[in-house]
């Protein structure tokens, strides 16, 4: 009888840490939910929805934008024209302003052209040529400086007139990148992105062959496949810039006086 009581009683006493152990596993796994829930208010901290409703919004700035632009264009259109009829001024006044306009972009320019058009290599791409080692993301993706580099290379080669993508740059135009995407004016583009300049086509490739900058852009295009196509046109037409000509700039604190 005591044998039988010792033999029954020893598993209920090896048994009870076991109990404990689990007891303790279940409480530690709720105080971790509870946690979570607190953390993350009712919600689920691993969705991408925040990112999403982010890139919504910049694409729905973007458009607000454009629709602003057009709307300030044919509010320019309309006071133009009625400055023109009233202004009284003589045709050689109205040719010095005609050429102004030219001058700062905000008059549409017509003539010979070039394209050139700038893309990333495949996202899967590794190296072409021999003896180059593999690429890094940065090596895939177009960058600002890039943009850049175009731009002031087409300006050197005597372009009247300069468009990226569907927008005409002006003096205080800034061709910004963040990330894979450019910032212009207000609006976003994604690759392939283009740029196209009024001028002798000759000149202007000239000045792109030239390009110190460019020319190193070529070795990736070379390695790793980045985009890289220039067109000519015989007759191309650049709108004139839509957007604000009003300079913001900071003004000095006025300190106060004793």
């Amino acid at each position: 009888m005591s044998n039988s009581d010792d033999s029954s009683a020893g598993p209920r006493r090896r048994a009870r840490p076991v109990r404990l152990l689990t007891a303790a596993v279940f409480a530690l796994a709720g105080l971790i939910f509870v946690t979570s829930f607190n953390t993350s208010k009712g919600t689920n901290i691993r969705t991408d929805a925040s990112l999403l409703k982010l890139s919504d919004l910049i694409h729905e700035r973007s458009q607000s934008n454009l629709d602003l632009e057009k709307s300030t264009a044919t509010a320019r259109g309309q006071v133009e024209a009625l400055a023109d009829r009233d202004d009284g001024s003589s045709r050689a006044e109205d040719a010095k302003l005609a050429a102004l306009r030219a001058a700062s972009g905000t008059a549409e320019i017509t003539g010979k052209a070039v394209t050139v058009t700038l893309n990333d290599a495949p996202p899967n791409a590794t190296a072409r040529i021999p003896n180059v080692p593999e690429p890094q993301p940065n090596d895939l993706v177009i960058h600002q400086q890039d943009l850049q580099a175009v731009v002031n290379a087409l300006w050197q080669g005597g372009a009247q007139g300069i468009q990226v993508m569907d927008q005409r740059l002006i003096s205080t135009s800034a061709v910004r990148c963040v990330g894979n995407t450019l910032i212009l004016q207000g609006r976003v583009y994604s690759p392939p992105y283009k740029v196209t300049a009024v001028g002798d086509p000759g000149a202007l490739k000239k000045a792109l062959a030239a390009s110190p900058a460019l020319q190193n852009y070529q070795l990736y295009v070379n390695a790793y496949g980045l985009g890289w196509k220039v067109d000519e046109h015989r007759a191309l037409t650049l709108p004139g810039y839509s957007g604000t000509v009003d300079l913001h700039y900071a003004k000095p604190l006025e300190s106060a006086t004793p």
